[in-house]
């Protein structure tokens, strides 16, 4: 009788239950972010896996699929996820010049002298970032028409085949669509091999073909790169196995990968290779090169097949079996033969749906009576979002020998520490931990920490050095807890970023260094003979600078290097040096009213113009990245490089004019189309408001921005996702803890659920919030008093504690703002107001 009433309450008010287990599974949609320049990757993988398989296409295809109609190209098993690129319409992080791509790659040749080196890039790669990775997919065809090889398609360009509408099923660890071939392709994955199951028509569409399947396997990848590859069939087996060497997506060098393909599904037939549009049984291997001629765009088609008889099922299926490797082609065997044994596509299946289970199921959610399922389907999707990267590439670097795990696809710290990793420390610890001990581990073998990294390449800096941040951020929040993560080479490595200026700081470290040490900022014009890279983004750099000196400052302090805390808390101030307090502002001819902000400063200290609105929405906003006339900001205007003090919010809103005037000040900005809340620098500013007394402020903020700007359709994310980092944004803006990251602070908003709990992996505590009011209708989402386990708390911020030790926060909610968090001794801490140097971080 009980289970009976459970069953009607279920159905009759699903959104009251609690979300938890596997259930969680059906509402993530990976399908979110697959158009409109969103470039999410909605393919099978496994929380942080380096396989990643999809269908790819000949549209929008960064993320290898898109939801834009576009035709099927092939199915490959590597994919990063949310990259930029240019057909973004916000997203040029991204158009990298002639200039700045032969100075990179020339000063890595000449200085570093690693193995990653093949001269000056194909002109298709001058535009970074192109698609990552999608390297050696496979295509299978039902038959060859009148039962002729050479009549089956092999090039990419002409192979590609159309979808059937409607098709497409994506899920965490599958995903399937069917061509109009009427073969249908499924897959999921383990953690280096993905598993195809491909089920063709009794009759194939090709005019005169008998089912005759052919599968063939492509030396290419998205971007078409291929610098040189490798391949070759077994006559007897139909293994297809092969090399290629390639460049990443948005770095410098090249990167050498490998793949095993093995079937499985009915007797072989005969077996080749082909090049260009021709094919034949022999020979059963071949190389190609770059001659100087057949290079990309129209890098020439070359590869293996297998072709079969009839399969052996009633289904008419093939499986086919892919494992990579960085190490080898017997290593890309031997993975796939160890982790899928036994070609069983629903046991595989299962066992991805339970990682993703284990993995997302620390958090339970309680959505309250009337919430729109849509909410729970963005919420779950952007948890998912930010667990595929960074990528487990453990035992797959061949470029140093190390027990330290080691993670790829850092696409890039500028992005990615802002929520990402504050998200996966709340709810994944163990691989935050982990990702910690390779950023250490990178440092040790190349001598510096990475700001972005992929395919085992050195990505272009963006701006500051962003690791310093993460790694801060995870020592001040897990401390003694990280296991494994040697702290004392940590800071070696992040005071090297402070101190140490590399030859190319295009791809690591800063340049500038000697400026800002003397004169306390990175000039305009400034001279700095001692390196090579981008010579702008002189307001950004000295803004991000300091900020990184600040979080250096927090480990040294907490370490117990007194002198150098003093140091670097001393140039984390170094923000103000670029404001000019004489600097107004319009927009169209009218003044909006705003006098002071950061604006370019030359070597003898005065001041020049950047108008603070150019690289906005309103005005040129495209021209702000890593080129040569790039400007003095990245990816921003002056007006939201003016809020970048996340440190000292106290001394920025005194500099302002005080929190009435500061907070008029981000109102404009968020109200005037000043603000592009799909790039990653606007996250904090939603949240500023608590800094000035007015949390409720905050509140109404993120109800701005969700779900209109992030909701479940397939454009449902409002810029490139950078590998999760939108997906953290909204996930974590929906639990209404925001983090002001590299520090231990959370900013305290209602969730968007009526109660939410995570369980803690390592200390088995549970953290709970809890909404009391609560309408779905969300007119009460000010927050009238608190309790923290029971005890009055009037403080609009957290630590990391609450997840590590567990309790209840229950927050009584209103329909109007009120004196919550509003005091002065409830606001979160700012360098100048001292809360950072009286030993707060105590581990």
């Amino acid at each position: 009788m009980v289970a009976s009433t459970l069953l009607v309450v279920g159905v009759l008010i699903p959104g009251v239950l609690c979300q938890s287990g596997s259930n969680i599974l059906s509402f993530v949609d990976p399908l979110i972010g697959t158009v409109n320049g969103g470039h999410v990757f909605p393919g099978a993988t496994l929380p942080f896996g380096m396989a990643k398989a999809v269908a790819d296409v000949n549209g929008e295809d960064q993320g290898g699929f898109a939801s834009d109609g576009s035709n099927i190209t092939g199915f490959s098993h590597m994919h990063d996820s949310g990259t930029g690129g240019a057909s973004s319409p916000y997203s040029p992080t991204l158009l990298m010049p002639l200039f700045m791509m032969i100075m990179a790659t020339i000063y890595y040749s000449l200085i570093d002298n690693e193995r990653h080196t093949h001269g000056l890039p194909d002109r298709h790669k001058l535009y970074a970032t192109s698609p990552s990775l999608g390297n050696f997919p496979i295509f299978p065809q039902a038959g060859c028409p009148d039962d002729l090889l050479d009549n089956c398609v092999f090039p990419k360009t002409t192979r590609a085949t159309p979808r059937i509408n409607g098709t497409v099923e994506a899920h965490p660890g599958y995903f399937a669509v069917e061509l109009a071939t009427n073969i249908k392709a499924e897959m999921t994955v383990t953690n280096h091999t993905a598993l195809y199951r491909f089920t063709f028509p009794e009759t194939p569409t090709e005019a005169n073909a008998t089912l005759s399947p052919l599968i063939l396997a492509d030396l290419s990848d998205l971007p078409n790169s291929r610098i040189n590859g490798s391949i070759s069939v077994d006559n007897t087996t139909g293994r297809i196995s092969g090399s290629g060497t390639f460049s990443p997506s948005f770095g410098i060098g090249s990167y050498t990968l490998h793949f095993c393909a093995d079937f499985q599904g009915a007797a072989i037939r005969d077996t080749g290779v082909f090049m260009n549009d021709r094919a034949g049984t022999e020979p059963k291997n071949l190389s190609v090169v770059q001659d100087g001629v057949n290079n990309s765009p129209e890098i020439l088609p070359a590869g293996a097949w297998t072709r079969f008889h009839a399969p052996n099922s009633t289904d008419n299926a093939i499986l086919a079996r892919v494992g990579v490797s960085f190490i080898s082609a017997a290593q890309a065997c031997s993975n796939a033969e160890s982790e899928i044994p036994a070609f069983d596509f629903d046991a595989v299946h299962t066992a991805a749906q339970d990682a993703w289970t284990d993995t997302l199921g620390v958090i339970e959610v309680i959505p309250g009576q009337g919430v729109d399922p849509s909410l729970q389907t963005v919420f779950w999707s952007g948890v998912y979002r930010a667990s595929t990267s960074p990528q487990d590439y453990t035992g797959e670097n061949p470029l140093w020998e190390s027990s330290e795990p080691y993670y790829d696809s850092y696409y890039c710290i500028w992005d990615s520490f802002r929520s990402i990793h504050s998200l996966i420390t709340i709810v994944d610890p163990a691989s935050q931990i982990r990702m910690m001990r390779s950023l250490v581990d990178i440092y040790r073998y190349e001598g510096w920490l990475p700001d972005c990294r992929m395919s085992l390449c050195k990505g272009f800096t963006q701006g500051g050095s962003n690791a310093d941040i993460v790694l801060a951020d995870a020592y001040l929040k897990l401390g003694s807890l990280a296991q494994g993560v040697d702290w004392q080479t940590a800071y070696e490595a992040v005071r090297t970023d402070a101190e140490v200026e590399p030859k190319n700081w295009a791809v690591q470290g800063r340049g500038g260094l000697t400026s800002w040490k003397e004169l306390g900022y990175v000039p305009t014009d400034d001279y700095d003979p001692y390196g090579v890279g981008a010579f702008t983004r002189s307001i950004s750099r000295t803004v991000e600078y300091a900020y990184d000196d600040f979080c250096i400052a927090e480990m040294a302090q907490a370490l117990g290097y007194a002198a150098d805390a003093q140091k670097y808390f001393g140039r984390a101030e170094n923000w103000r040096n670029m404001f000019n307090p004489a600097q107004n502002s319009a927009i169209n001819g009218t003044d909006t009213t705003f006098t002071g902000f950061l604006q370019p400063r030359f070597l003898n200290g005065t001041f020049g113009v950047q108008d603070p609105i150019f690289c906005s929405p309103l005005l040129n906003f495209t021209s702000c990245y890593l080129n040569p006339d790039g400007h003095e900001t990245y990816e921003g205007s002056a007006w939201l490089y003016t809020f970048f003090a996340p440190h000292d919010l106290a001394a920025l809103i005194t500099t302002l004019g005080g929190p009435t005037e500061f907070v008029r000040r981000l109102d404009f900005l968020h109200e005037s189309g000043l603000l592009y809340i799909g790039d990653e620098q606007a996250f904090q500013p939603v949240f500023l408001y608590h800094y000035a007394g007015r949390p409720a402020k905050s509140a109404e903020r993120v109800h701005a921005y969700i779900p209109s700007q992030f909701n479940d359709t397939t454009v449902g994310i409002p810029g490139n996702d950078d590998s999760g980092a939108m997906g953290s944004f909204v996930a974590l803006a929906m639990m209404g803890l925001f983090p002001n990251p590299g520090q231990d602070v959370y900013l305290i908003t209602p969730p968007f659920f009526e109660e939410w709990s995570v369980t803690n992996k390592i200390t088995g505590k549970r953290a709970t919030v809890r909404n009391v009011n609560f309408d779905a209708g969300y007119e009460g989402v000010y927050i009238q008093s608190a309790t923290l386990d029971g005890v009055v708390y009037t403080k609009n911020w957290l630590t990391h504690r609450f997840f590590l030790e567990g309790g209840v926060l229950e927050l009584t909610l209103g329909r109007n703002e009120s004196a919550w968090g509003t005091r002065s001794e409830d606001l979160p801490p700012s360098l100048s107001t001292g809360h950072n140097l009286t030993g707060y971080y105590k581990w």
